[in-house]
């Protein structure tokens, strides 16, 4: 199989995801699920598969945007470890289980879901919600738990679950700038159990298109993953430069415009 032109789009939707999975420690399946689900329907792949295709290819490619935005975090030294290591056993259990679920709900509902999602994290990001602190972080069993929840959705919407990771360790008293580098600690395991999932869940679905392993397309998991990598780390290094309220904000009504466009492109 030769060059196609559509692989260009896959190097520009990497620079997009890359760049503001670092700069606002969102995952980048904001993005890329309904972008990817447009392209794969336009390709010509079957629409039946296209948002499972868009959920496993954006997990897969978040593994490396992870990396990347997690060294950039962790040289600023806002990574807490601690906090890592109580809640990525429930991160693990709940993403890979999740995904067993995804893999037997039809293209409609799971547009439907991650539309609502989207929304809702629009919504948090156009208000400019943020919870008061008003609690310690719970022992190891209470984070473990909070990580089977934060791992099942963003299994279902293809996230680094900054937009609930990020809310929760505010709510419970650590430090913003420590949150959002937490949060993309905690993207790694959720991109690594995702992954293995939709890999395992689509290797014997039927009618998939070439050059796909699984639920995972790899020209665009490729193409997407390389530019990221690089665009991650500037993403991280200008979030305390740039007015990332008011990018937040921008970004919100992209979200909004993107989802829409996807459910108009999984229902016509």
């Amino acid at each position: 199989m030769g060059f196609d032109v559509w692989w260009f789009s896959y190097l520009v939707l990497g620079g997009f995801v890359g760049f503001f999975a670092g700069l606002l420690g969102v995952g980048g399946g904001g993005i890329m699920v309904p972008v990817l689900t447009t392209l794969f329907v336009t390709q010509g792949f079957p629409v039946e598969k296209a948002v499972h295709l868009a959920l496993g290819t954006s997990m897969a490619a978040i593994v490396m945007t992870s990396v990347a935005s997690l060294r950039a975090h962790h040289a600023h030294g806002a990574v807490r470890w601690d906090v890592v290591r109580g809640i990525t056993p429930g991160i693990l259990a709940g993403t890979f289980g999740a995904t067993f679920i995804a893999a037997r709900v039809a293209s409609q509902p799971l547009a439907i879901f991650f539309a609502a999602f989207m929304a809702y994290v629009a919504l948090q990001m156009l208000a400019n919600i943020k919870p008061k602190p008003s609690r310690n972080l719970p022992g190891p069993f209470g984070l473990s738990a909070v990580g089977v929840g934060i791992g099942g959705v963003s299994a279902l919407v293809a996230i680094g679950g900054g937009s609930l990771s990020v809310p929760f360790m505010t709510w419970c008293n650590v430090k913003v700038h420590h949150a959002i580098g937490t949060s993309a600690a905690i993207g790694l395991p959720i991109a690594l159990a995702g992954t293995v999932g939709y890999l395992i869940n689509g290797w014997s679905a039927a009618d998939m298109p070439a050059l796909s392993l699984g639920f995972v397309y790899l020209p665009a998991l490729v193409l997407v993953s390389l530019v990221s990598m690089f665009t991650a780390p500037l993403g991280a290094r200008l979030a305390h430069r740039l007015p990332v309220a008011t990018l937040k904000r921008v970004f919100a009504g992209v979200l909004i415009l993107l989802c829409a466009k996807m459910l108009h492109t999984v229902f016509s």
